[in-house]
């Protein structure tokens, strides 16, 4: 039997899950690709495929994604994130087999929600595969992509549970709605491990992992406050993320926390789909509202904080605000590091995606994880107190980009310093 072990310590708050970025905000979204399995096959690491990359890029042989570009440049720094350590040495680890074992020919089933976030494409899905590729030498990966529909998401499911999958690795389009793919699946005594978001309202949800995704709001709150010292009573627009999507409560609950009563929240938007185009449709909105006048955005991701600031630049917005995000995104790395985007979260997507992975083929290969794995941790559901993993994300701003996401290897410098952005790494030391 073997055991989940901790690197170091991780917060726990009632979490679902994380909603990422996007691409910029006239990008369209690209097709569903249709379920397809075959056998896993490590890609090239996914820190060094940058969301702009083109799809073969971040492809795999399993299926070819629909990765798309992600939104351009960003910001400063907040003195409370850079004093945030790197979450290399804090998140969760699984214990995983030092040489890849078999599993008798096990179909693993990853079910991912969009592609207009950039993360999925070139971080989640081709580190999921990388690992299980790693340590199961007969493992088959079943994988699909929804593009933000449900619907098309609940057919992906049924499909792969009738081409033979033994486990689901669910990341839900809508985690209510979700419920039905659980339920389906207990049916057939198919395992269902909640990757990123939770999904809600039914009991036959066997693990969850994702972050601390309350404590991803109030993050974002803590550094947008000090940005806004000295300003009486600032206005704050809110964008924030997909109302179907409950990670995005869970943003706007912690941001809340922080905000309220402190700032004049002068406009707040839930953002269908977290589209880009829709924040800038809903920033366009409110700067008519309030004459072009904003001193601080609050943007869940960095998919809408890139709809927001495309929208503040065609309205000459001035003196310009300081804007959140969270995904870490390249983009949004080199926003911040120019000055567009104050802040991000980063979240250490790769053990995330490697965690699920050694979880999922654990459960496939029946070895017994007992609470004591995931270190008691639950989150209830509504109908159940799901064992979980729970990662801790990490504020990033202009003064501790290289101590983070280039100390971990998530961004590298070539990747963040291209031609327009080598002045900007100059002046951050990067």
């Amino acid at each position: 039997m073997r055991q989940l072990l901790c690197a170091a310590t991780a917060a726990v708050l009632l979490a679902t899950a994380c909603a990422p970025s996007a691409p910029a905000p006239t990008t369209a979204p690209a097709a569903a690709p249709k379920p397809t399995t075959a056998a896993s096959v490590a890609p090239s690491p996914a820190a060094a495929v940058s969301p702009s990359a083109s799809p073969a890029a971040a492809a795999s042989p399993v299926a070819k994604p629909s990765a798309v570009a992600a939104p351009s440049p960003a910001a400063a720094a907040s003195p409370a994130a850079a004093a945030s350590p790197s979450p290399a040495a804090q998140n969760p680890t699984l214990p995983a087999p030092s040489s890849p074992q078999a599993s008798g020919g096990k179909k693993i089933a990853l079910l991912l929600p969009e592609s207009k976030t950039a993360r999925y494409e070139t971080q989640d899905r081709p580190l999921f595969q990388a690992k299980l590729q790693q340590i199961c030498s007969d493992c088959q990966v079943i994988y699909s992509n929804a593009n933000q529909d449900a619907t098309a998401q609940q057919s992906q499911a049924e499909a792969a549970l009738t081409n033979g999958a033994n486990v689901l690795v669910l990341d839900a389009v809508d985690g209510a709605a979700a419920a039905v793919i659980a339920d389906r699946a207990k049916q057939q005594n198919v395992p269902v491990i909640a990757y990123d978001r939770l999904i809600t309202g039914t009991p036959n949800v066997d693990y969850y992992i994702s972050f601390d995704n309350q404590r991803v709001g109030v993050l974002q709150g803590t550094a947008l406050l000090p940005a806004l010292s000295g300003k009486q009573n600032p206005t704050v627009v809110m964008i924030n993320g997909s109302p179907t999507d409950n990670n995005a409560t869970l943003f706007k609950r912690g941001a809340h926390t922080v905000l309220d009563g402190k700032v004049n929240i002068a406009r707040e938007y839930d953002t269908p789909d977290w589209s880009p185009d829709q924040a800038q449709n809903e920033m366009q909105q409110a700067l008519t509202a309030l004459n072009d006048k904003v001193d601080g955005v609050y943007a869940a991701n960095d998919g809408t904080a890139g709809g927001a600031i495309a929208a503040m630049k065609a309205a000459g917005v001035s003196p310009w605000p300081p804007v959140t995000g969270q995904d870490a995104e390249l983009a949004a790395i080199q926003r911040i590091l120019i000055g567009d985007q104050f802040m991000t979260v980063y979240k250490a997507i790769k053990p995330e995606a490697e965690d699920a992975a050694i979880l999922a083929f654990d459960v496939v290969t029946n070895v017994s994880i007992p609470p004591s794995a995931t270190q008691g941790q639950t989150t209830n559901n509504s109908a159940k107190d799901v064992p979980s993993i729970l990662l801790t994300p990490v504020s990033v701003t202009k003064d501790n980009v290289k101590s983070t996401v280039v100390a971990d290897g998530f961004w590298t410098r070539d990747q963040i310093c291209t031609a327009d952005y080598v002045a900007a790494c100059q002046q951050a030391g990067i």
